[in-house]
């Protein structure tokens, strides 16, 4: 292996590949493990607010900076009665949650999770259970949530203290239709014609030009009907949905850490494959259309690690998922957020799965602290700097062997420019062994200030930890030199990098 990579990519604003949208850094909550009770709402901690949200984890919120949130799942909204969840908290009926094997108490539903989404400034995203109900509950939740009044569910609404209609306009149909573990799980043929059904009656209800539905797709690139799922689903859908959704997680498998630092490989072709089907469905039907994919479920998860004690069963937000993500983690994280910009003229909606302690960039202690995890520190910059339009990169990188893709460009980039002249460049180097010297022709632009920041550890499974906090974390890097319009970065092995040039 070579001792020193050397690399170069070269931009000009007049190519572009699409305006990046605001949708693209979305998250997730889902009533899971603790991401909802004692991770965003614990009416009992020092912090919280008149409403039970925890104010310490509000402000972490606003620093990632999530456009958008989705909402209740995930699994759980395959067996959830969305009714439990609003009207006078003394009222609401406790619950078993079959996807987790957990106690739900419902003090935290519709009502408070859009308090949530008016404090920290998202736009919702709200998932129907399409398992164990269907068209009509998800008609009642549509007019429960957005018709302004003079009906039994909107009067409801507002005699439970929203006078105001919601005007939700990002809805999910169903959550991971395909899978055995998803209760009511349904065949591609069922799933399409109760999603077709639902989409065209939520639109009745609405009458607007702004409804934007989400179909189920696959629920991972690797599941046996990947494609053919796609195809029928959206031969019964195509006309009635904006999205088809993609689900992906990553981690090392079998130790193969070379192969892990790669993993924006799959969600490429995952994409490439999904854009693939629809746009032959669209041409089998002679449609003009296009359908987008909300990448609404993206992460690094040890799938097959334990994460602590097994819960005991129903009860009340156990410790579940609580992955604690190393430098490693962070680096594949924002190799992932990369390729979503890549390819945000098609996915034009994404979430983070999860916002808080599940698979999470924050964490939190109950009645103690919250910190953020080492991906938290991508995303965040990337939601801060990514805004704009993304320009074509040409690259030249060299190659490392992987097991799972072999040969992959050491390097893996995206520019993105501001509407203020600013191109933020936002560059891997999945190496883990050998560092990189970075040449980027700038000169297509006013190059003024230039600053780095990298993020890197030379223990890549060092992780920040509740009595560490800020092990990990993006530092200032001064490697760089600047001349007639060439920046020259260097960039260590296995780092996250924001280069921006003002």
């Amino acid at each position: 292996m070579a001792d020193h990579h050397r690399a170069r990519i070269e931009f000009d604003p007049r190519f572009t590949v699409a305006e990046v949208p605001d949708r693209l850094f979305g998250s997730f909550v889902e009533h899971l493990g603790r991401c909802v009770y004692t991770g965003i709402y614990e009416p009992e901690h020092p912090t919280a607010n008149a409403d039970g949200l925890r104010e310490d984890v509000l402000d972490l919120i606003r620093e990632l900076g999530p456009t958008m949130i989705r909402y209740p799942g995930g699994n759980f909204v395959s067996g959830y009665r969305w009714e439990d969840g609003v009207g006078p908290k003394e009222d609401r009926p406790r619950r078993l949650d079959l996807a987790w094997g957990t106690t739900e108490t419902n003090q935290f539903g519709l009502g408070e999770f859009m308090k949530f989404c008016r404090t920290v400034d998202v736009e919702p995203n709200m998932a129907v259970n399409l398992g164990t109900r269907g068209l009509q509950e998800a008609l009642d939740l549509f007019e429960y949530a957005n018709h302004p009044g003079g009906t039994y569910w909107s009067d409801l609404r507002r005699s439970h203290g929203d006078e105001e209609p919601y005007g939700i306009k990002l809805w999910c149909l169903g959550n991971e239709m395909d899978g055995p573990w998803q209760i009511g799980q349904r065949t591609a043929t069922e799933y399409g014609r109760i999603a077709d059904q639902t989409a065209r009656s939520l639109r009745f209800i609405d009458g607007s030009d702004d409804l934007d539905l989400v179909a189920c797709g696959s629920s991972s690139r690797g599941m046996p009907f990947f494609g053919a799922w796609e195809n029928e689903v959206l031969t019964h859908t195509y006309e009635s949905v904006d999205y088809i959704s993609a689900h992906a997680y990553y981690h090392p498998l079998d130790g193969d850490v070379t192969s892990f630092m790669a993993s924006a490989q799959d969600m490429e072709l995952f994409i490439d494959g999904v854009i693939a089907t629809a746009d032959a469905v669209g041409a089998k039907l002679k449609s003009d259309k296009k359908i987008n994919i909300s990448f609404d479920e993206w992460n690094v998860w040890y799938q097959t690690a334990p994460t602590g004690e097994r819960p005991e069963p129903w009860s009340i937000a156990p410790r579940q998922l609580e992955d604690h993500y190393s430098a490693m983690d962070a680096v594949v994280f924002g190799s992932l957020l990369i390729t979503l910009l890549r390819r945000s003229d098609r996915v034009t909606a994404a979430c983070l799965a999860q916002l808080v302690n599940v698979i999470a960039p924050i964490m939190t202690e109950p009645g103690g602290p919250a910190w953020r995890q080492t991906t938290f520190f991508p995303f965040a910059e990337a939601s801060k700097y990514g805004r704009g339009t993304v320009l074509n990169v040409n690259a030249d990188s060299p190659a490392f062997d992987t097991k799972k893709y072999g040969e992959v460009s050491a390097l893996h980039s995206v520019a993105v420019a501001g509407e203020d002249g600013s191109v933020t460049v936002f560059a891997v180097n999945r190496d883990l062994e050998t560092p990189m010297t970075l040449e980027i022709d700038a000169s297509s632009v006013q190059v003024g200030d230039v600053t780095v920041s990298t993020l890197t550890d030379a223990d890549r499974d060092a992780k920040n930890t509740v009595d560490d906090q800020d092990r990990v974390a993006p530092v200032a890097n001064g490697d760089v030199v600047v001349k007639d319009g060439l920046i020259t970065v260097e960039l260590p092995a296995m780092s996250w990098n924001t280069i921006r040039i003002a």
